[in-house]
């Protein structure tokens, strides 16, 4: 981590923010403008990226109905963020957008095409958070009864990266000449097919879209199951991480930097973001009067269980809210959410997990922005890198929370020389390559 400086991204969705606060933007952010604002924000603060997070489905885990979900906004509505990402790459000029694509609904053809057209109209600012999907409901949106096991999960993405990678491939970096003389756009044999037929997956290729600025788009990926390390340590460029404490994500970042460089990557060229929630105010007491009211608010633990449910296909209003869980819980879902979420082992009741949870950092930072940065610095200091994701506490989102963050944290942090006060490198993948 040279120079001591970190790495910070946003983790977000195309939803809806928090409509009935009165700091909101009423409850209509269905026409982009909101989050083209939030990226002017974020990209003169000089973030990395704004990460869109997306699923497929209206959940029904928590009682078995929607009712939940739809009546507090959780999850749902949600709109795709690839049209989003083509707004705020028209509205930007250095900030990476980064967007969720599932490996469930997408055909690897159809995928690697929409991904190079993206890196095209951003100018190679283009990340593609990688998913399997999680949720049986989201299975049956596509035509499955339900979600293959998480382990075959992987095994197809293996497939489907080997694929979709091939065709990225499939146009020689110098393919397009150009030529007047001879009045040739493309040397053809510098273009070909990949005849591509796996277990899982085929495609002819190659693909009809020209070459990408970055030659394929930042690969962003979350991995929390052995598998999903695994997954992850081969081939993202950013990886987003959730642990509990310094200690767990010190072990998560040393496990999938020695799990890259068994397998022959350079674990440097890996960044490691991990989850972080700054509760800010002008004192330490009033940051923590206001995590007191959130977490104490009606209906708080309620939403959170019901969050966690909708990704890991668990129904939290079976167990009592007052005693620990009585087993530790599995998921076809994301589990590497779920064990952070757990804590098995620790005696916590169902509703000091949800607390826990409902604050969505790996690390407690409340305070006041100066306090705030401090902790982050010595944060990385003892995990060794590589940066934090940033995203709103109580997974709730507002115009004042951006401006808290970006306008009052990120220059506190840059004030330490902790992180970039300008961006240096044309691509999303450089910029992350940076330091």
């Amino acid at each position: 981590m040279a120079g001591n400086r970190f790495h910070l991204g946003w983790f977000t969705t195309f939803g809806i923010d928090e409509w009935n606060d009165p700091f909101a933007s009423g409850g209509k952010p269905w026409d982009g403008a909101f989050y083209v604002e939030m990226a002017k924000a974020l990209e003169r603060a000089c973030f990395d990226y704004i990460m869109f997070e997306d699923t497929l489905m209206l959940p029904e885990a928590w009682g078995g109905t929607t009712e939940a979900y739809l009546k507090s906004a959780i999850m749902v509505p949600k709109h795709d963020p690839l049209p989003l990402a083509a707004l705020i790459s028209a509205a930007t000029k250095q900030l990476g957008v980064v967007t969720t694509m599932s490996t469930l609904a997408y055909p690897p053809f159809l995928l690697a095409r929409l991904a190079a057209t993206m890196d095209h109209i951003s100018g190679g600012r283009f990340g593609w958070n990688i998913v399997t999907s999680g949720e049986d409901t989201a299975a049956q949106n596509f035509g499955l009864e339900k979600l293959p096991p998480r382990e075959l999960r992987y095994d197809m993405a293996d497939e489907y990266m080997q694929l979709v990678g091939q065709l990225f491939g499939s146009w020689d970096p110098d393919s397009i000449v150009m030529d007047r003389e001879t009045d040739t756009y493309a040397d053809f044999s510098k273009v070909r097919p990949i005849h591509f037929k796996g277990q899982y997956f085929s495609s002819r290729g190659p693909l009809n879209t020209a070459p990408m600025p970055q030659g394929r788009p930042t690969y962003v990926q979350a991995g929390g199951s052995p598998k999903g390390r695994a997954f992850a340590a081969k081939y993202a460029d950013s990886i987003i991480a959730t642990a509990n404490g310094i200690e767990g994500m010190k072990a998560y970042r040393d496990d999938v930097r020695a799990r890259a460089a068994a397998i022959g990557r350079n674990p440097d060229e890996i960044k490691i973001l991990f989850l972080a929630a700054p509760i800010l105010a002008d004192t330490v007491e009033e940051a923590r009067a206001k995590t007191e009211r959130a977490v104490n608010a009606p209906g708080f633990v309620q939403r959170v269980l019901a969050l966690f449910g909708s990704f890991t296909d668990i129904d939290f209003s079976t167990y009592d809210l007052d005693k620990p869980l009585p087993e530790k819980l599995v998921t076809n879902g994301e589990q590497g959410s779920l064990d952070k979420f757990q804590q098995w082992g620790s005696g916590k009741t169902l509703r000091q997990l949800a607390i826990d949870g409902g604050m969505s950092g790996s690390v407690e930072l409340i305070g006041t922005p100066e306090t705030a940065a401090e902790r982050m610095g010595e944060v990385m200091e003892a995990v060794g890198g590589d940066g934090f994701l940033i995203t709103a506490p109580f997974h709730r989102i507002s115009r004042r929370y951006i401006t808290e963050v970006t306008e009052g944290l990120v220059p506190a942090l840059q004030r330490r020389g902790l992180v970039r006060t300008a961006y240096t490198q044309p691509t999303l993948r450089t910029t992350l390559k940076e330091f």
